[in-house]
């Protein structure tokens, strides 16, 4: 198996005239990606971070980011992932927890919370505008060095196992289980690739983007990149290159009904993947009905490294409406069982529980998730819930507490309880009961949004408020979360 720095810097020696990256509808050649990251390895090694090289990466879809993706792996760098969307705030205090050596990313992501407390930690910075790479001023030189550890790329985990936590790849494991061994088609040997463009909508910043970005370059194929997922965007893929197998986020699929697509412009699909997020069994059921294309259902989490289950075209057609809303069966080599989340003792087939998994792609041990299933006596699994409360919002799983210690920050604010409501198109949203300290003026729910927005990403900010003189409690003095769900139900039906 290849090294995965060689199999970049392979995919960054192809031709140079050949089409690597469209975006916006236009193309980016392998000779344009190469002279970006070519620049950048020089301007890493004049920063001084040493080898590896600790870098934070705030990783957006765009050539220029994919371009310096892969010219950062061809240097072997050591990349910690980081969201942009968040506030400048928010990703200065991440940046400063990271304690890189080194920081890239977009030119206008440098806003001025970001670059003072670079300034402050001596950490270099390099910016990236269209195909260019420059050294931001002032910050050309770091005050600190790489620990000579292995190289690998941190990303942010997404609940699966519990609250969102940094979950470490290593170069081998990206070469191996993402990336893959294949070799260049044997067609792709000219100036343009054979291949169709891949779709790439996801963050590049997380597993899912990393299985939608490095398989296909790295294995000769052009990818064509959203900046974040459009029905849009989708229908403009399917349309000009006409895929067999497409996919979409869960949320997606509601999307796609909600647009009306005619009906004819699927008529190029035999199947619909879809995963991260659970999808709502009659919103599958009517997506199928209209298009006559099935959705293909999976499970998996970045702690896995992708995917551990999936319901395959032969297993649909083999049991149909027999494992109705399955994400299907383990892949090769993985392991799952159910356990009892009191006793830990595993339980027997169609009984619910916590799931546990054992990944090939990780080790030999027993990973338990935060997920409530039924694993069936075929072998099928059924995600049922969560065991944490998680609001999972179309592909991002939300934990109420984050949302919850964030409001507690604001002065005003005595206690808070954020829940999960129904949502068309996402599945659930956040929604958020406040109650005010004695003496404090209510203040205005965009106030409250804005300074949530400091805090957490724009992911976690409720799309409902609502205030109250006291929370409702349990006679334990917990609070009572079917009686905070009750709240926006009530104020729903008004």
């Amino acid at each position: 198996m290849k090294a995965l720095e060689d199999m970049c810097r392979a995919a960054l020696s192809s031709p140079p005239s050949r089409q690597a990256i469209e975006f916006e509808k236009k193309w980016v050649t392998w000779g344009q990606i190469s002279r970006l990251a070519d620049r950048l390895g020089e301007l890493i090694e004049a920063s001084g971070a040493g080898e590896p090289a600790k870098v934070a990466f705030v990783a957006r879809n765009s050539p220029g980011s994919i371009a310096a993706f892969l010219g950062m792996l061809a240097n072997r760098c050591s990349l910690r992932m980081v969201y942009p969307f968040q506030s400048p705030q928010a990703i200065a205090r991440e940046l400063e927890r990271v304690k890189p050596a080194l920081v890239v990313a977009e030119a206008d992501d440098y806003a001025a919370p970001i670059l003072e407390m670079l300034e402050a930690s001596g950490v270099a910075a390099i910016a990236l505008q269209e195909m260019e790479a420059n050294a931001c001023p002032g910050l050309e030189r770091t005050r600190h060095t790489g620990d000579n550890s292995p190289p690998r790329v941190e990303i942010l985990t997404s609940g699966t196992t519990g609250p969102p936590k940094p979950f470490a790849l290593s170069y081998d494991m990206i070469a191996q289980h993402i990336v893959g061994t294949q070799d260049l088609p044997a067609e792709i040997t000219g100036e343009q690739p054979a291949a169709p463009p891949a779709l790439m909508m996801f963050p590049v910043s997380n597993i899912s983007g990393l299985y939608s970005t490095l398989p296909p370059l790295l294995n000769g194929q052009p990818i064509l990149v959203l900046e974040r997922f459009s029905v849009a965007g989708w229908h403009d893929h399917l349309m000009r290159f006409r895929p067999q197998v497409s996919g979409l986020p869960p949320a997606g699929v509601q999307m796609v009904l909600d647009a009306d697509i005619p009906v004819e412009d699927l008529s190029c699909l035999r199947a619909m993947g879809t995963g991260a997020a659970p999808l709502d069994p009659g919103v599958k059921r009517v997506f199928e009905e209209r298009y006559g294309v099935p959705v293909l259902l999976s499970y998996g989490a970045t702690e896995f490294c992708g995917p551990v289950t999936r319901m395959t075209p032969e297993l649909q057609a083999a049991w149909g409406e027999k494992k109705w809303g399955s994400v299907g069966r383990a892949l090769p080599g993985v392991k799952l069982r159910v356990i009892d989340p009191e006793s830990g003792v595993e339980l027997p087939a169609g009984r619910e529980g916590v799931l546990e998994v054992v990944s090939p792609r990780i080790g030999p041990d027993w990973i338990r998730t935060s997920d409530l299933v039924v694993l069936d006596e075929d072998g099928f699994l059924f995600i049922r819930g969560r065991i944490d409360g998680a609001i999972i919002r179309g592909g991002f799983k939300i934990l109420p507490a984050t949302i919850e210690h964030a409001l507690l920050q604001h002065p005003a604010i005595s206690a808070a309880a954020v829940v999960g409501i129904p949502d068309q198109r996402l599945g659930q949203v956040p929604a958020a009961a406040i109650e005010l300290r004695p003496g404090s003026a209510a203040p205005r729910s965009s106030d409250v949004e804005a300074y949530l927005r400091d805090h957490v990403p724009a992911t976690h900010i409720p799309v409902a408020w609502h205030f109250v003189d006291a929370l409702p409690r349990t006679p334990s003095m917990k609070v009572d979360q079917p009686a905070v769900r009750r709240l926006f139900e009530s104020r729903a039906g008004n």
